[in-house]
């Protein structure tokens, strides 16, 4: 009995052991350029809490949010309303989505109330071996 428990007991320290060898090996994401880009200008928590700036905020993050066909970084397009003027910063990963992503925001706010700073992502190169 005492060498099934010292056993059990091993093999469960070995495969604790490696679980926390295979977490440790988890990269964190690196989004430093884009953290850095993005503290230059207007940052959300700039735009006004007026009612008008929040609704502005408001309908061009849903009509970004209901168009399905673009990226998880155009969905969080930073959308920052200053007295009915917006700034629109961040990432995409293509012209076409900030393209989009502006027409939406001219839609709501104006074609002339709408600067666009969104910066378009390079795309990864795949490693060969």
């Amino acid at each position: 009995m005492w060498m099934l428990n010292a056993f059990t007991a091993g093999v469960l320290a070995f495969s604790g052991g490696m679980l926390a060898v295979g977490q440790a090996q988890t990269p964190a994401a690196d989004n430093t350029k884009a953290n850095k880009t993005a503290k230059e200008g207007p940052t959300a928590d700039q735009g006004k809490n007026n009612s008008s700036d929040r609704t502005i905020m408001q309908k061009i993050r849903q009509a970004v949010m209901a168009d399905k066909s673009l990226s998880t970084y155009a969905h969080n397009v930073k959308i920052i309303s200053q007295n009915g003027k917006v700034t629109l910063k961040g990432p995409v990963n293509s012209e076409a989505e900030k393209q989009a992503i502006e027409q939406k925001a001219a839609d709501v706010a104006g074609a002339g109330n709408v600067t666009n700073e969104i910066t378009i992502k390079a795309p990864k190169t795949k490693k060969t071996s």
